[in-house]
């Protein structure tokens, strides 16, 4: 129940800037309050008014002021300065908080990433230095702190992207009463040692990567079930309406010799095949069916260059009506086909193979 037991914030801003709060509810509800401080010790205090007041539903529920030495001295009364409501005496140091990390680096190497900041001016012993990084596929910040100046870990996918930021924070309760942190600077995206500008276009990419082969996926069985109805289809084609031959093709000298012209073309082939007939004309065979009396008398004749065959088994049995072939002799040492028989002759001698 005493003055001390008031919910009462102190921030000091990098020992520059005090900032006083207080719940105005709790200190003198439906009534204004006025705020006074001093950094003098002893029986000189001169007690300052506050110069900037922090305003709550138009009551008055903190204080901004300069920093001006290490203790400091406060007391918060009634607008029309009937009574105290709160007082306190404190050392500024013990609620520093400290700025943002200024000119921020990395450095990339391999699957290590080191971070570091300009040391501040004051307290560097009081300060660590933290730093944070996700990818975009995970769910929670990870963090590393080391002394100030600089940070690093290791295990980094050089093909994926990551947001990273630092902040300072006070040493507990070496170096402060309260657990101050600066404010986290600027996030930045960082992919193999390169600054980029997001890591919206790594999920694209990532994405454009599912959607094509998808697509490809999705495709290659279509091709394949259309290659297979088009085989059937021509089959079908085929079978039902069969291709009509191209002359072009088929009477390839009318079009190649002739361009076309059919009666020079016809003159010419019928020409040919009269050639082709005369060079090819064989000699013609008498076959001759007469009684044993007539061949008696033929074998009785010599006809020059001319002999008589006899091939039917009725003529070795004195048939009188054997078959006779009579062709010109050929010439000696030579083989003849006649009737489907193979006869060797040798001047005046034959023999039947």
């Amino acid at each position: 129940g005493g003055r001390d037991a008031i919910n009462v914030t102190i921030i000091n801003f990098n020992n520059e800037k005090m900032q006083i709060t207080w719940a105005t509810t709790e200190l003198s509800p439906g009534e204004n309050v006025s705020f006074s401080y001093t950094f003098d010790e002893g029986k000189s205090k001169v007690w300052k008014p506050c110069p900037t007041y922090v305003l709550d539903q138009d009551y008055n529920s903190g204080c901004l002021f300069k920093t001006e030495g290490p203790t400091l001295a406060i007391s918060i009364r009634k607008s029309n300065g009937s009574g105290e409501l709160f007082s306190k005496t404190l050392k500024s140091d013990f609620y520093i908080k400290p700025n943002r990390p200024e000119n921020v680096t990395f450095f990339w190497k391999a699957d290590t990433v080191t971070v570091s900041c300009n040391k501040p001016e004051r307290a560097v012993k009081c300060l660590i230095l933290e730093l944070q990084y996700k990818s975009k596929f995970d769910k929670n910040w990870q963090s590393r702190t080391s002394k100030c100046c600089n940070v690093g870990d290791q295990g980094f996918d050089p093909r994926k992207c990551y947001s990273f930021r630092v902040r300072l924070k006070r040493l507990v309760p070496h170096c402060n009463i309260v657990n101050y942190s600066s404010d986290w600077g600027a996030e930045t995206f960082w992919r193999n040692g390169s600054l980029l500008d997001s890591c919206n276009d790594d999920i694209k990419s990532h994405s454009n990567t599912v959607i094509i082969l998808t697509c490809l996926l999705a495709v290659l069985p279509l091709m394949f079930i259309l290659s297979i109805l088009l085989c059937k289809w021509q089959r079908l084609q085929k079978s039902v309406m069969p291709a009509v031959p191209d002359p072009k093709y088929v009477f390839s000298d009318l079009f190649s010799d002739h361009n076309g012209n059919f009666q020079e073309w016809i003159d010419k082939t019928d020409h040919a095949m009269v050639q082709t007939k005369l060079e090819y004309e064989e000699l013609e065979c008498i076959i001759e069916a007469e009684s044993q009396q007539e061949d008696e008398k033929n074998s009785n004749k010599q006809v020059p260059q001319e002999k008589i065959f006899s091939f039917s088994r009725a003529a070795e049995n004195n048939d009188p009506k054997a078959v006779q072939i009579a062709c010109p002799m050929p010439t000696s040492n030579t083989i003849a086909s006649f009737a489907g028989f193979q006869v060797s002759m040798n001047d005046d001698m034959y023999v039947m193979l």
